[in-house]
């Protein structure tokens, strides 16, 4: 590959963005992303195009975003303007997802945190280890 060239080869780029090898594979064969360019060597060669992708796809996942949903971001990506309604559909549903995970993570925080108090104040037993067969508070 020449200096001048700004396309990165798998490595550079698996280490850019904190992605395995093996990642970067798997994201071209299930189409996340499209067939990357190959060197004359016939090793991939990943451009400005590829590294902005990727960059997405990262985003996507830490938004909560499954592998499917991201597809389906990307190809909306192409035409925002006409796919947007659907994005907005989308990003709600997984905005419901998070509410719900943040109320059931909040209740096992209350929980967590009785029992830490509970077994502070005991003097003979753990009650962290006698109250775990317990329905916890909260859930109906």
């Amino acid at each position: 590959m020449d200096k001048n060239d700004s396309r990165l080869r798998i490595g550079d780029i698996a280490r850019t963005l904190g992605l395995s090898v093996d990642t970067l594979r798997y994201y071209e064969k299930i189409g996340l992303l499209p067939r990357v360019g190959r060197d004359e060597s016939g090793i991939r060669a990943y451009g400005e195009r590829d590294i902005s992708r990727l960059r997405f796809i990262q985003r996507a996942q830490k938004m909560g975003f499954s592998l499917a949903e991201i597809s389906m971001l990307l190809t909306m990506r192409e035409n925002p303007q006409r796919a947007r309604e659907h994005v907005r559909t989308l990003t709600a549903a997984k905005l419901e997802e998070v509410d719900a995970r943040l109320k059931e993570l909040t209740l096992l925080r209350n929980e967590l945190q009785l029992l830490l108090n509970l077994c502070r104040g005991a003097k003979d037993s753990c009650p962290i280890i006698e109250n775990m067969d317990q329905k916890p508070r909260g859930n109906t």
